[in-house]
């Protein structure tokens, strides 16, 4: 097994982009607006924001700490920290697999970014009605070739920027797709806020209804709030394990948990005022942002400048969100083979690729073409469903057992206070949602969607 040295951020303002990037990117832009909108509006929204606060945000800071204090990723942390324990190892791999998955997949999405950009160039949307610019993403979802294509270029973006490692490369680049991001976002909500829609969107995302919460909606709140803060793909880990000890974890796991809720909520009262005003279902799926954004661009005057910008910029967050979790597998491959940086980004990005195949050509129905019929979805939307509902919240039960028992109580402690001087009854409010209420509540909406229990009647 090879040894290399290990990288470390530069600083805080670096970690903080880097980190928030990796979430902040396609979890909150685009899988967020329409995951609410399929799953109720308000009362989903209401239960993200509350399991960000009470199961994201200790767990978060619990993966932090764990890779802080091994100084390695996922694989190796579990496993340097349980006494070489080889059970936990296998969830350091749960992790690899679930963002390997993931990846495969927001490659795929990615690659409608790169389309989008391009087609707002071609002023795609001129002299056409808001059905017929919807039309088109249904259009690009079934054409094989060209989402194989997207995919490709994607993937070798990517590679460039994970070739030059963490503080050139991650680092690097997150310090100027975020604020730009950020800029973007604010202007684009700022004009919706003027659509005739906005009321009703605001009623929409924070009215809670819980007459139209499912069981399956509880469960995708979950997924979202752990989606939306990286948790549970080895991320944090791998990023934690490039913390410098100074670092004080709660404060940027906190600051970056107030960053992903606000871009989610401005996400969807961006989106929801284009829909409302447009008479369109906010049940728009996964194409919902490419359906209803450029329907509000071609409004606008100087669109193609516009359009062109939101989509470079989309591509720019897209680029926070796959480059953390290629490095995930390419930081697990380096620590547990000998392969250099080079080799293990090649090796993840063609393995990423090839996975990435099946979803691309979903739409098409070119490969595996009887999937939807037995699986009920299609391929990218079975991907998408089983690491978000499934793979990421045991992957965070399991991670909240072993933070909380497995490790020593004196070590985590130690680190949670490293850089904060975290008091006694701070440190063990987090540690006893760790131990009790994290796991607790995981396992209370895993066993609900199991239907091994019923709580509905707690919102009848």
């Amino acid at each position: 097994m090879a040894q290399h040295a290990r990288e470390h951020w530069t600083g805080k303002v670096g970690f903080i982009l880097a980190t928030a990037g990796s979430a902040i990117g396609l979890g909150s832009l685009w899988r967020f607006p329409y995951m609410a909108g399929e799953n109720g509006g308000g009362a989903f929204v209401l239960l993200y924001l509350l399991f960000t606060v009470f199961i994201g945000v200790p767990v978060f800071i619990g993966e932090l700490i764990l890779g802080r204090k091994a100084q390695k990723s996922a694989v190796l942390a579990y496993s340097t920290l349980s006494d070489q324990s080889p059970n936990w190892k296998i969830l350091g791999w749960l992790n690899v697999i679930t963002s390997f998955i993931i990846l495969s997949f927001y490659c795929v999405v990615s690659g409608w970014v790169l389309s989008y950009t391009l087609m707002s160039l071609n002023q795609f949307s001129l002299g056409k009605s808001a059905e017929e610019i919807r039309a088109i993403f249904t259009t690009l979802f079934a054409s094989p070739g060209i989402n194989v294509f997207w995919l490709l270029l994607f993937l070798l973006i990517n590679i460039g920027i994970i070739h030059s490692g963490v503080r050139k490369g991650i680092e690097y680049w997150s310090k100027i797709l975020m604020p730009a991001l950020f800029l973007m976002l604010i202007a684009l909500f700022c004009y919706s806020a003027t659509l005739p829609g906005f009321s009703e969107a605001m009623s929409f995302v924070f009215k809670p209804d819980f007459h139209k919460l499912t069981p399956s909606a509880v469960l995708n709140a979950l997924g979202m709030a752990l989606f939306t803060l990286s948790v549970g793909l080895g991320i944090l880990i791998t990023y934690g394990s490039y913390m410098q000890p100074k670092e004080n974890i709660p404060y940027n796991a906190i600051l970056i948990a107030v960053m992903s809720a606000f871009v989610s909520i401005m996400s969807a009262l961006m989106i929801y005022p284009i829909v409302f005003s447009f008479g369109f279902s906010p049940e728009g799926g996964p194409g919902l942002v490419f359906q209803t954004l450029p329907v509000l661009f071609a409004k606008l005057p100087a669109s193609i400048l516009i359009s062109t910008v939101f989509f470079v910029l989309l591509l720019f967050a897209a680029l926070t969100s796959t480059i953390s979790l290629l490095e995930v597998l390419v930081a697990n491959l380096m620590e547990t083979t000998t392969f250099s940086r080079k080799q293990s980004t090649w090796i993840a990005s063609l393995g990423t690729f090839i996975l990435g195949v099946p979803s691309a050509l979903a739409g098409s129905k070119q490969l595996f073409p009887n999937w939807e019929t037995i699986y009920g979805k299609n391929f990218f939307d079975t991907m998408n469903y089983i690491t978000a509902s499934w793979m990421m919240p045991i992957a965070a039960l399991l991670s909240t057992l072993f933070i909380g028992w497995v490790m020593k109580k004196e070590v985590v402690k130690e680190e949670f206070s490293m850089g904060c001087e975290a008091n006694s009854f701070i440190v063990n409010a987090w540690l006893f949602m760790v131990r009790w209420i994290c796991p607790l509540v995981i396992i209370l909406i895993i066993l609900q969607e199991t239907g091994m229990i019923n709580i509905e009647i707690l919102y009848q």
